[in-house]
């Protein structure tokens, strides 16, 4: 009887302890409460941007090829490498043009010979024919005092043709002779020129983006064997729907991100390519960038233009949580922090567009400290704006 007696009493005292552990570890909540910064979200007139995409391309790049067909002996350049101007990057085989320089030198040589030749016929045909046309007018002297025959004076006339034609046939001869050797200077200088395309140079400082061919391979001329471009000279060439053009100027800073160095940088609209692709109904635009580290061609970038201005929420980019892909916000609803997913958009600076999850007027905490938790106290602390 007096067990039964006892046990309402112990669990009146069990209850009572219960209660009073209860107010104990509110009270050190209420004492534990964090002070938190919030800010009030409000509809913001923010720009609205036209995002247009392309990818980062050389302002000035070379294809390097042949300019006559050839095997290549070397190639001294790989993909990667930095080569200055003037430096040799492939060299091809020119056994057969050197051969033809010395034949051409020999066919001068033995034109400039007979030059020689026909210039001491010319001479001595030239006396020939001053001597038989001085015996054909003393001839003619005679025969008009009919002291020679008229066979003799015919016989004289004969001589002074044939003098005279063997005179322009040593002429003649001269002139060919002299073509022939003009004909071997000029194969000379011809083969000497293309010799000079068996040295493949670099026409600019530049980077070797592609190598094309291998020592052995046959270059055929205007086929590419290797890509340069210059360095530090890069731009974005982004395309733009036709129905943006007005939004594009000459000259225009742009805001670029470039999603490979994760950085966003100022542009300049450097040229409008006035041509519309049909297929795509878009246009392209190329913006100068400046020199960024680690930039490369063919990265991936995007270029802002302003569309004018339009009302949206933003809030601090130090108030968004990121875990994976979700994106949350910590709003004081009373004297508790509650979490809140988020739909994002567009970064404005430090702060970024919301899309949904937030209404205007709420209360969001502007930096979340590590230990926040969802339904933990706070202390309201407002930002200063």
């Amino acid at each position: 009887m007096n067990r039964l007696l006892r046990l309402p009493i112990l669990i009146l005292m069990t209850g009572s302890c219960s209660h009073h552990e209860a107010r104990v570890a509110a009270a050190g909540a209420q004492q534990r409460a964090a002070t938190v910064q919030v800010e009030t979200v409000a509809d913001s007139a923010i720009a609205d941007i036209y995002q247009a995409s392309g990818s980062v391309r050389a302002r000035y790049s070379a294809a390097i090829a042949a300019k006559i067909a050839a095997n290549i002996l070397e190639i001294r350049v790989q993909t990667g490498d930095h080569v200055r101007a003037g430096q040799t990057l492939i060299v091809l085989d020119c056994r057969d043009l050197e051969a033809n320089v010395r034949r051409s030198e020999a066919a001068r040589a033995e034109a400039e010979s007979a030059i020689d030749e026909t210039e001491s016929a010319i001479t001595a045909a030239r006396a020939n024919f001053e001597l038989t046309r001085v015996t054909h007018k003393r001839f003619q002297e005679l025969l008009a005092n009919a002291s020679v025959s008229l066979q003799e004076f015919d016989e004289s006339q004969a001589r002074l043709r044939s003098a005279e034609a063997t005179l322009e046939m040593a002429a003649s001869k001269h002139r060919q002779v002299g073509a022939r050797r003009s004909q071997a200077e000029a194969e000379i200088a011809a083969t000497r020129v293309a010799l000079g395309y068996a040295t493949l140079t670099a026409p600019f400082a530049a980077l070797v983006t592609e190598r094309k061919a291998d020592p052995g391979s046959l270059a055929t001329p205007g086929a590419p064997l290797l890509t340069l471009e210059r360095e530090g000279n890069l731009r974005l060439e982004a395309s733009i729907d036709e129905s943006r053009l007005s939004l594009v100027r000459v000259d225009e800073s742009v805001e670029v991100e470039i999603d490979g160095l994760n950085r966003t940088v100022t542009g300049r609209v450097a040229e409008v390519v006035p041509s519309v692709d049909a297929a795509t109904r878009s246009f392209t635009v190329k913006i100068d960038l400046p020199m960024l580290p680690g930039l490369r061609s063919g990265m991936f970038g995007r270029a802002g233009f302003a569309a004018g201005k339009r009302e949206a929420l933003v809030v601090p980019q130090s108030a968004i949580l990121e875990r994976g892909q979700i994106r949350s916000v910590y709003v004081v609803e009373g004297a508790t922090a509650r979490l809140r997913f988020v739909t994002l958009g567009e970064a404005r600076g430090d702060r970024r567009e919301v899309l949904s999850g937030l209404t205007a007027g709420e209360r969001i905490i502007v930096t979340p400290g590590p230990l926040l938790a969802d339904g933990a106290r706070v202390a309201i602390q407002e930002s200063a704006e």
